[in-house]
Formats: C-alpha cells, structure tokens, sequence
C-alpha cells in the first residue's frame, strides 16, 4: 500500500481509484440483486410461466366463445344448440319428451 508522501497527485490518484471502485461494486451489486439481476431471474421465470398458461387458457376461453357465437349465428343457427337453450332457460320440451326430476 503506497503512504500519502506529500504529493498531490498521488492523492488524487487515490481517491480517483477508490471512486472507481465503489462504482464497480454498486454496478457489481446491482448486477447480482437488482431488479432484473441473477437473483430475481428465477422469479421472473416463474412468472412468466404463469403470464403463457394464462393466456393459454384465455386463448382456449375466446375459441369456445367465438364457436359458441358461430352456432348461434341466426342466418344459420346450430338445431342441437338453439334446442339446448330453448330447454334450459325457457323450460320447453317436446311433447314426446319425458322430464325425470332428481333430488338433490
């Protein structure tokens, strides 16, 4: 370790490289435990994981609704669909029908 014998420049020199130092182990650190460093990248794999099957499952969502609103197109609505529907919310039946009601 150099002593501070009087010159200046020396001094200077000193301090500029401890400066640099601390600079390199702010960046250092940051590097490691930031909010974006090695230690959050699991964590942020993991919830990237979880962003992709959720929109799996929306993407699935939007294609049962899309077809559901395809068959239910009045220019040409699905017989087995508009059926289904008449059955459940209106309580139609055919008169060939027979209801079996079950306790629950």
């Amino acid at each position: 370790m150099r002593r501070y014998s009087g010159d200046p420049r020396l001094a200077k020199e000193s301090v500029t490289q401890g400066v640099a130092l601390v600079c390199l182990l702010v960046l250092a650190a940051v590097a490691v435990a930031g909010p974006s460093g090695l230690l959050a990248w699991s964590e942020n794999q993991r919830l990237l994981d979880q962003r992709r099957e959720e929109v799996k499952r929306l993407q699935d969502e939007r294609d049962d609704m899309r077809n559901r609103v395809t068959l239910l197109d009045p220019r040409h609505t699905d017989p087995d669909l508009t059926g289904e529907l008449l059955r459940n919310n209106l309580n139609v039946v055919h008169p060939d029908e027979m209801v079996l009601m079950l306790k629950r």
